[in-house]
């Protein structure tokens, strides 16, 4: 017994030495040293999170300036895709324009040379009037003698074409000329008040001034009705009411071209710009039906291309079914 409690009381020695030595504070050193490694490493972490957030930071901005630059690039080609739409639109609007007052200087120069062959094919055909008339005039006088025997009991007779006076008068004079009278006939030559009239107003046409042009084709319709540019010039009285917009007075002269000069030379211009005037006014059916007029009445014509053209623009065959007669 007594060597069992020495052997206890020395192992409660040694387990009190050990406690006491674990629980007994660290030295003063090593404490500061761990301290100062702890306070180094939250500097670190704090450098670090200072570091991180800048980056951060600076590639916000970075980022938000190339938003913006996008964003700026964008509006400004949109901007410019607008701008150039509206370019796009008023060229050609103003092609079309254009395209008409060249077609109308065009009808104007080929209306000039028209008429240019009109009249050199009537005068050549009064000079030839003439020399068959002089021809006979000449034959007459060669051919003729004084009859060897005259009627009894009275004078001998003149000689048959013997005189000036025996002629029949000559068809290329002033007396069987259609341009002698302000008003000619129909296919007739105009006297030069209406072609100065006439070639007045169509100068001023092709330069654009439509008021004076006007006034001066309706002084040429009023005056000098039955000539062969009568139809023409009522014509371009609907051209300058079209080229002025004033569409529903262009068709009305219009029909007056196709009602009252069935042989005029404008009949397939006029039908063809009636259409045009018709489409102009939002009368879609009654216009595509004049333009597949056009294209029936006068095949393998310019006014005919335009017509396929421009039904073609609008999603329609120019085919159409010819009314039963």
């Amino acid at each position: 017994m007594r060597t069992r409690s020495i052997a206890l009381a020395g192992a409660a020695m040694i387990t009190g030495a050990v406690l006491g030595s674990m629980l007994a504070p660290r030295p003063t050193g090593a404490v500061s040293k761990e301290m100062i490694q702890l306070q180094e490493q939250i500097s670190q972490l704090l450098q670090g999170q200072q570091s991180l957030r800048s980056a951060v930071d600076s590639n916000n901005a970075s980022l938000r300036t190339l938003v913006q630059q996008s964003l700026d690039q964008t509006n400004a080609l949109s901007a410019r895709m607008d701008a150039l739409q509206k370019s796009v639109g008023e060229s050609n609007a103003n092609g079309e324009a254009k395209i008409d007052g060249m077609a109308s200087q065009t009808q104007g120069i080929s209306d000039n040379l028209q008429d240019v062959q009109a009249r050199v094919g009537k005068l050549a055909s009064q000079m030839n009037d003439i020399q068959s008339t002089l021809q006979s005039i000449d034959g007459r006088l060669a051919g003729g003698a004084v009859p060897t025997t005259a009627p009894s009991g009275g004078a001998a007779s003149p000689p048959t074409g013997g005189g000036m006076n025996s002629a029949p008068p000559l068809t290329g004079g002033p007396s069987a000329s259609s341009g002698g009278g302000n008003a000619g006939p129909a296919g007739g030559l105009a006297g030069p008040a209406a072609d100065t009239l006439y070639q007045n107003a169509l100068r001023d046409f092709t330069t654009g001034k439509y008021d004076m042009a006007q006034q001066e084709f309706g002084d040429y319709v009023k005056n000098y009705p039955n000539t062969d540019l009568a139809s023409n010039a009522q014509f371009y009285i609907g051209e300058i009411s079209y080229q002025q917009g004033n569409y529903k007075d262009a068709i009305g002269q219009y029909n007056l071209v196709l009602n009252n000069y069935p042989q005029s030379y404008k009949l397939s211009a006029s039908l063809l710009k009636k259409g045009m005037a018709e489409l102009e006014l939002g009368m879609k059916a009654t216009g595509i039906r004049d333009l597949k007029e056009v294209v029936r009445r006068f095949p393998g014509s310019d006014e005919s291309r335009r017509a396929s053209a421009k039904l073609k623009e609008l999603g329609v065959g120019a085919t159409t079914t010819r009314a039963a007669h």
